[in-house]
């Protein structure tokens, strides 16, 4: 999604996997570079990608002709063209806020989809995990402590659970399906097959 410092959202369950942010398109369709700012009060500098320094106005950076949702895994949202001869003379950072806000409900729905497409986990076991959130969050309320001891049960027990299965989804699935199936990327696969078999994520 480029190098770059820029706002990203992340979901708890697919994480780096599929961190979305606001993308930048010119008016060929290109995608900028990322933005150098030095810093006068010493060496060095920041590369920027933040969507809202596309103005044409701050240093070199060149005047953005939409935005539109991107995705790590290289998924792409639908364009939010800017008119720019309504923006005048407002900062971009207030133009075009409602044009990132769309933005960032196209990566909504873009996650939603890969929780439809990874491998699907019954009804029964949902509703429990519901149960369970529901519980510890009752408990916290009366002994905070006791909220952290039963969440440290919860990963003792997913960590015994998950050791076998773990194992024989590693030898038994070809990497890029274990990916698809847990909805990450291959990286990430790997190190949660290996975390939860206790090996070598490289073996």
């Amino acid at each position: 999604m480029g190098d770059g410092e820029r706002e990203t959202w992340t979901t708890d369950e697919f994480g780096p996997s599929h961190a979305g942010a606001v993308g930048v398109l010119l008016a060929d369709g290109t995608v900028p570079p990322p933005v150098y700012f030095d810093m006068s009060s010493g060496g060095g500098g920041r590369s920027v990608s933040q969507w809202n320094v596309y103005d044409g106005r701050v240093g070199q950076a060149p005047r953005a002709a939409a935005l539109r949702a991107v995705c790590s895994c290289g998924w792409t949202g639908p364009e939010q063209r800017l008119d720019w001869a309504q923006i005048g003379d407002q900062e971009l950072q207030d133009a075009g806020a409602r044009a990132a806000d769309i933005c960032m409900q196209d990566w909504d729905v873009h996650t939603a989809e890969v929780e439809r497409s990874a491998v699907p986990l019954p009804e029964s076991f949902t509703a429990l995990v519901s149960q369970l959130e529901s519980e510890i969050e009752t408990l916290a309320k009366s002994s905070p402590l006791a909220a952290v001891r039963a969440a440290r049960r919860l990963e003792v027990i997913a960590m015994q659970a998950a050791y076998w299965p773990a194992r024989e989804a590693r030898n038994d699935a070809h990497l890029e399906q274990a990916a698809a199936a847990l909805g990450l990327d291959e990286r990430a696969a790997r190190h949660l097959l290996a975390r939860f078999g206790r090996s070598d994520p490289y073996r």
